[in-house]
């Protein structure tokens, strides 16, 4: 998904894409294909019926435009939107998550409570079964807590299990922590753990659902918000799961992303490691340490420390994009509009030049 940055959302504008968000049968794709096609969501909210259905558009979604549920909910999301501490991001806006931003099925919109800040940090996913194991609820949180440590920002999905245990070992060594809901910021699931997200909201971190606030749980909306985890993520880190969890689908979408897998091994007689262990004969990077992890991030740990390039030297656009996220060279291309022939020349001459790394893959701009 290309982010160019636009002009601040009018009023007008902000509510009519709140209208949008919460119409029946409209994805991300639809909501995109409608503001293409008309310029704006108040042009798409006023357009007559037949444009919609010219866009094959169903007729669900224009049928529910005016209706009095769409507007009072667009309404509320105006009203909590005017609490502090309590956000939208919109994927047209600067402030949206750069990394997100690339995934080609971005959330058109994001309620965030906390601290939106930290989704621009260096995140890493820690994923994992709902009924772990006491021995992997305590790998999980020792992980989250050196991974933590180091730097990184831990996302996870605020569920039961191994992602409890992640954002708490997070938080209780003073670190930063997202929690990616299935559900509407206002229908909380799972409650066991509406504790554990207050913490992590009144610390610094962040609570974030792409969905509506008054959106309840669904089972089709937890795989669908696991490729936000994955991509707001520099890597995946599946710690207990079994070949049926979840945290597969978490896995498969951060591979589908260009996003390293990583997975902790267990017993071959644990039915909660299997996953774990198909992860790795697919492809997965098999993580004992924390060490494994952090090699192949080193160039993460070192761009907040970056400093300015000299005021002679043009930026170079590759290093700009680097600078946002490690890539590979194919998403390299697709991010820059350049031929890849032509990325991997030009990153050819950025390695020569010592401004550029390749690890694993990925490249990563090297601070001089």
């Amino acid at each position: 998904m290309s982010m160019l940055a636009t002009a601040p959302v009018s009023p007008a504008e902000l509510e009519a894409r709140l209208r949008l968000h919460r119409l029946p049968e409209l994805g991300p794709a639809r909501f995109k294909k409608l503001l293409e096609a008309f310029g704006s969501a108040s042009k798409a909210i006023s357009a007559p019926a037949s444009a919609w259905r010219a866009l094959g558009l169903p007729l669900a979604c224009s049928e529910a435009r005016r209706c009095a549920e769409i507007r009072d909910g667009a309404s509320h999301a105006l009203a909590w939107l005017e609490r502090p501490g309590q956000h939208l991001l919109m994927w047209d806006q600067p402030d949206y998550p750069s990394l997100l931003a690339q995934i080609s099925d971005a959330p058109p919109l994001l309620f965030v409570a906390g601290d939106p800040g930290i989704l621009e940090k260096p995140q890493l996913a820690m994923v994992g079964s709902r009924r772990a194991s006491r021995p992997g609820m305590d790998t999980a949180a020792a992980f989250s807590r050196s991974l933590a440590g180091a730097g990184f920002v831990i996302t996870s999905g605020l569920a039961l299990g191994i992602d409890a245990a992640a954002h708490q070992a997070a938080l209780d060594i003073g670190g930063q922590t997202v929690g990616v809901l299935g559900t509407g910021l206002e229908k909380f699931y799972p409650q066991r753990n509406r504790r554990l997200a207050d913490a992590m909201i009144a610390s610094g971190s962040a609570v974030l659902s792409e969905f509506p606030l008054d959106a309840g749980p669904t089972a089709s909306n937890f795989p669908r918000r696991n490729r936000i985890i994955s991509g707001l993520s520099l890597g995946v880190l599946v710690v207990e799961a079994s070949v049926a969890s979840g945290s597969l689908i978490t896995a498969r979408l951060a591979a589908e992303q260009g996003r390293e897998v990583y997975a902790i091994p267990g017993s071959i007689h644990h039915p909660g490691a299997r996953g774990c262990h198909q992860l790795i004969r697919d492809g997965a990077v098999l993580v004992e340490t924390i060490e494994h992890i952090l090699e192949a991030l080193r160039g993460w740990q070192q761009l907040p420390f970056s400093t300015e390039a000299p005021a002679t030297a043009a930026p170079h656009p590759l290093l700009t994009l680097l600078h946002a996220a490690p890539l590979s060279s194919e998403a390299l291309a697709d991010a820059s509009g350049w031929a890849l022939p032509k990325v991997l020349g030009a990153l050819t001459e950025l390695e020569m030049e010592g401004r550029a790394v390749c690890e694993n893959g990925r490249w990563f701009a090297r601070v001089s």
